[in-house]
Order: structure tokens, then sequence, then C-alpha cells
């Protein structure tokens, strides 16, 4: 038998006026797509907001729908009107944030397990790795790729193996 350790460095602000200027600017553009989202069964309003390498922000928010499976996260309506407005343009950073109870979370919320697979290929369509800022009132963590959040990933590569 033999052991393998995975691990990965995410970077920890205490708020808002730690992270630059691009960063910052995406985590608002995510507050505010969480206003728009359609939520009327969590009340859990989620935004996300893409930076895309020729500077274009594009927001998405939760998408909800009575049968449950039937919606949609942030994460995936942006990176999926992301890629279907600009198809050709790497993705170069995504900012996820919810709004719940009236307040914004105080615990940054990960991408879901769909959200980080739709999050991966992206990255390796672009061969480029996507920046990831999740937004607490209380901390905001951030990732400088996908792979960090998803080690162990289902590829292109395994279809053919």
């Amino acid at each position: 038998m033999k052991k393998k350790q995975i691990s990965f460095e995410i970077e920890e602000y205490l708020n808002i006026y730690e992270l630059n200027d691009t960063d910052k600017k995406l985590v608002y553009e995510a507050q505010e797509a969480t206003k728009s989202a359609y939520a009327p069964y969590s009340n859990f309003q989620v935004g996300a907001a893409v930076l895309l390498e020729n500077g274009e922000i594009v927001r998405g928010n939760n998408q909800e729908n009575s049968a449950y499976p039937s919606g949609l996260c942030a994460e995936r309506v942006a990176l999926f009107y992301a890629n279907s407005k600009f198809p050709k343009v790497p993705v170069k950073a995504i900012a996820i944030c919810a709004f719940h109870n009236k307040k914004f979370t105080s615990s940054p919320i990960p991408p879901c397990g769909s959200c980080r697979q739709v999050m991966l290929e992206t990255e390796m369509r672009f061969d480029s790795p996507i920046r990831v800022i999740m937004y607490g009132s209380g901390k905001i963590q951030a990732i400088n790729s996908i792979k960090n959040l998803l080690p162990l990933n289902f590829t292109g590569e395994n279809l053919n193996k």
C-alpha cells in the first residue's frame, strides 16, 4: 500500500477591504447578483460573478424550481452564460456569495460538486486556472485553481482509459 497526501493553500481575508481591487469588484458584482436570484423555496440567494480574460464580468444567480433537481446554481448560470456569450474567452476568476435571513452569510459558501465539475471543465477547456473567491461577511477565502477544490477529478482523459 502507498499513501499520498493531497494539500493546497487557501488565502483567507478578514474583510473585503483586504482584497485587491479586481477581486473586490468581482465580490461586489456577486453580491449584486444575489438580488435577482429566484429562490422562493430556500430563501437562500446565491450570486456569482465571472471575470473573463477580456475584462468582461458576467453575473449569475441561483434559479430554483419546485421540482428541486430542475434548478440551477449561480456558478453554473454565470459560467454557462459567459461561455455562450464569449465562447473563446477564458475565465480568470469567479466570486461566489450568499444572502440569507436578510444578510450575507458570515461564512464563505463553497461551490457544490456539480459546479466544481463545470468549473473544472471550463478551466481545462482553456488550459487556464480559475481563481475562486468565496465571500462571507466574517471571512473571505480564495484559491487559485478549481483543481484545489476537486483534487480527484473526472476529466475527458478518463473517458479514454
